[in-house]
């Protein structure tokens, strides 16, 4: 386990990736334009709330200063007494205009919140259908890749993958929408105004002020993320440390190595409080610098302010409009760090899963190619040659035919190329040289989804959902009803141990089908194959985790499915096919015999060296493979 590594991307890619998200939350571009337009007035209702403010102060100044100005000027307490009288007579229309505009500010207040969450309301079927549609399309795309992908790829991997897809549109999309441009929307609006009602010094200290508070944030911020990344490298590989010294408890007890575990977490947990503490520290300094730079902006423009009231060029609250609208502007950018970082990280993830998107199939269906049309089922390699990787060949030039009907059987030792026969045949991969056809229709040319709905296979890792047996019995063929899901059982030799389940056919199996055995497995693979009812059926070592007793028992079923089908048989255990039409010996990649078991006993090759190992460690081994020996 290890920390997070970040993706490199250049700040074109992100560009472009945020132009390729546009066509995700555009679909809905009615909702867009309304969320933006509630964001506006949102927005607007901010900044008019420190306008109502001045006018209220304002308004409740005028009445106090009329009588201080009739003081201050020397007038006779006749004359003062008389100016009071007239205020007093005007304080109600002026107490009634406070209370007014003392209205408006809470209407202002609350429009401001209004339109924020209808803002919030109408973007989120946006965002979440826009989620929606890039995760199936992710999921999609997972898909279509070819197998050698998934193979390279861990599980976890491909489950990040699908992750990502959601979380890194959600992040960008809340960080934008719901951080950065409300942010710059109402740096914009508090600009304009100082601009327009105070003069160009005033929105010059403003610019300065945001200007270095967002290189200082940034900056600063990029600095010390160092220890933050360091915390959770540590916390990972703590973490990862203590389960894995749980998951082997056994092996930590027999060697007397608590202390060594327990030294081994308490290193990485020590080194992580001491990053933690970095991490804190340097958080302080953050949050203090963003402090000075906001304190020294609003002092600056104080100053201002308190030399244009001298003046008499503003009123008091002017004062309080200007020191509202500085506070509320610094409000959002507190966590513009935050942001910032968020951001990279979601732009990392979303430029992932563009690659992943971008990523083109290396098994695709040709622009002519055709449904494949099964009549008979007769299957032809042809001079076939393949290879994982350049420099290691897997097959050399194999030919063979499967007639309709017949059981064609391929057995060798291990890595000689067997089970990546049916690999072929599937078009999990496409031969390098030659040609496999189907009824003489070259596969190549063929859709892969209408080469695979003519195959049916039973694997040797018979891997089930974690859902119930019905389901996946009835995986291979979605109509079909439980009689013949349960015939199907019955063929498998499964009928009765299901029935003899608790929950009988919606007994669930567990994750990647744990809680059967490898034997039951097998048969819940043998009866999916035999309800889908293909014209060709791949056994790949279909009874290899099956008893000598069990494998004698579906026997009987396999042949029954395999005397409708034409049958490729990849065996690791030879008693299984004995009564094939002819069979197959690959050895490092080309076929060094072939014939009936009868023929190829005779022949003392490398076939009857195998049968003759099986049958001498059958006494003692029953389930032994050639693998096993070789």
């Amino acid at each position: 386990m290890h920390g997070r590594v970040e993706a490199p991307h250049s700040n074109r890619r992100d560009i472009e990736n945020l132009a390729k998200l546009t066509s995700y939350l555009w679909e809905y571009k009615g909702r867009v334009l309304l969320a933006l337009g509630c964001l506006i007035l949102s927005k607007l209702a901010v900044v008019a709330v420190p306008l109502i403010l001045k006018q209220i102060i304002n308004t409740l100044d005028n009445d106090v200063s009329t009588v201080a100005k009739a003081a201050a000027s020397g007038s006779t307490a006749t004359d003062i007494a008389g100016t009071v009288e007239v205020t007093g007579q005007a304080g109600q229309s002026i107490l009634l205009v406070a209370l007014g505009l003392v209205a408006a500010y809470g209407v202002l207040r609350l429009a401001n919140s209004f339109f924020k969450e209808l803002r919030d309301a109408l973007f989120a079927r946006v965002r979440y259908r826009a989620m929606h549609k890039l995760s199936t399309q992710v999921l999609s795309h997972l898909h279509d890749l070819s197998l050698s992908y998934h193979l390279e790829r861990r599980t976890g991997s491909i489950s990040r993958d699908l992750s990502r897809s959601a979380t890194s549109l959600s992040s960008i999309v809340n960080l934008l929408v719901f951080n950065i441009v409300p942010t710059a929307a109402e740096f914009l609006l508090v600009a304009a105004i100082l601009l327009g009602g105070y003069g160009w010094h005033y929105t010059l200290v403003v610019f300065v002020t945001v200007a270095f508070y967002i290189v200082f944030t940034l900056a600063f911020s990029g600095w010390r993320m160092q220890f933050r990344h360091e915390m959770n490298r540590l916390d990972s590989l703590a973490n990862g440390r203590a389960v894995d010294s749980l998951l082997n408890y056994e092996t930590v007890k027999y060697f007397n190595n608590e202390a060594k575990e327990q030294k081994a977490y308490d290193g990485y947990l020590s080194d992580w409080a001491d990053a933690g503490v970095k991490s804190q520290t340097t958080m302080s300094l953050l949050n203090f610098g963003q402090a000075a730079i906001v304190a020294v902006g609003v002092t600056l423009i104080m100053m201002l302010a308190a030399n244009d009231v001298a003046k008499d060029t503003i009123s008091l609250g002017d004062i309080v409009l200007i020191n509202a609208l500085m506070l509320q502007l610094f409000v959002p950018l507190n966590v513009l760090g935050v942001v910032y970082r968020g951001l990279q990280y979601a732009l990392a993830d979303m430029d992932l899963v563009i690659k992943l998107l971008e990523k083109i199939p290396e098994i695709q269906d040709k622009p002519t190619a055709q449904d494949l049309q099964v009549n008979q089922g007769r299957i032809v390699f042809n001079d076939v040659h393949f290879a994982y990787l350049s420099e290691r060949p897997i097959l050399k030039g194999v030919s063979f035919v499967v007639e309709p009907g017949k059981k064609i059987a391929v057995v060798g030792p291990s890595g000689s190329g067997k089970s990546t026969l049916s690999r072929l045949l599937f078009r999990f991969y496409d031969v390098d040289s030659g040609s496999i056809s189907i009824d003489g229709m070259d596969i190549r040319d063929c859709t892969q989804q209408s080469v695979r709905q003519a195959l049916g296979v039973v694997p040797q890792d018979t891997v089930m959902f974690n859902d119930t047996i019905r389901y996946n019995l009835a995986y291979a063929l979605e109509d079909a009803g439980d009689e013949s899901v349960r015939a199907a059982a019955r063929a498998a030799n499964l009928e009765t141990f299901i029935d003899s389940l608790p929950q009988g056919f919606d007994t669930i199996v567990g994750e990647r089908g744990l809680k059967l055995s490898g034997g039951e497995k097998q048969r819940m693979a043998i009866a999916r194959v035999m309800l889908k009812n293909p014209p060709v059926i791949v056994f790949d070592e279909a009874t290899s985790s099956l008893d000598t007793r069990s494998e004698q028992t579906i026997l009987e079923g396999l042949n029954a499915a395999a005397e409708k089908a034409t049958s490729l048989v990849i065996a690791h255990r030879l008693s299984t096919i004995i009564d094939a039409d002819e069979i197959l010996v690959l050895d490092a990649g080309e076929i060094v015999e072939r014939g009936n078991h009868a023929f190829l006993l005779s022949q003392r090759g490398l076939y009857a060296n195998l049968w003759e190992l099986q049958q001498q460690k059958q006494a003692d081994d029953p389930n032994v493979t050639i693998d096993d020996k070789t």
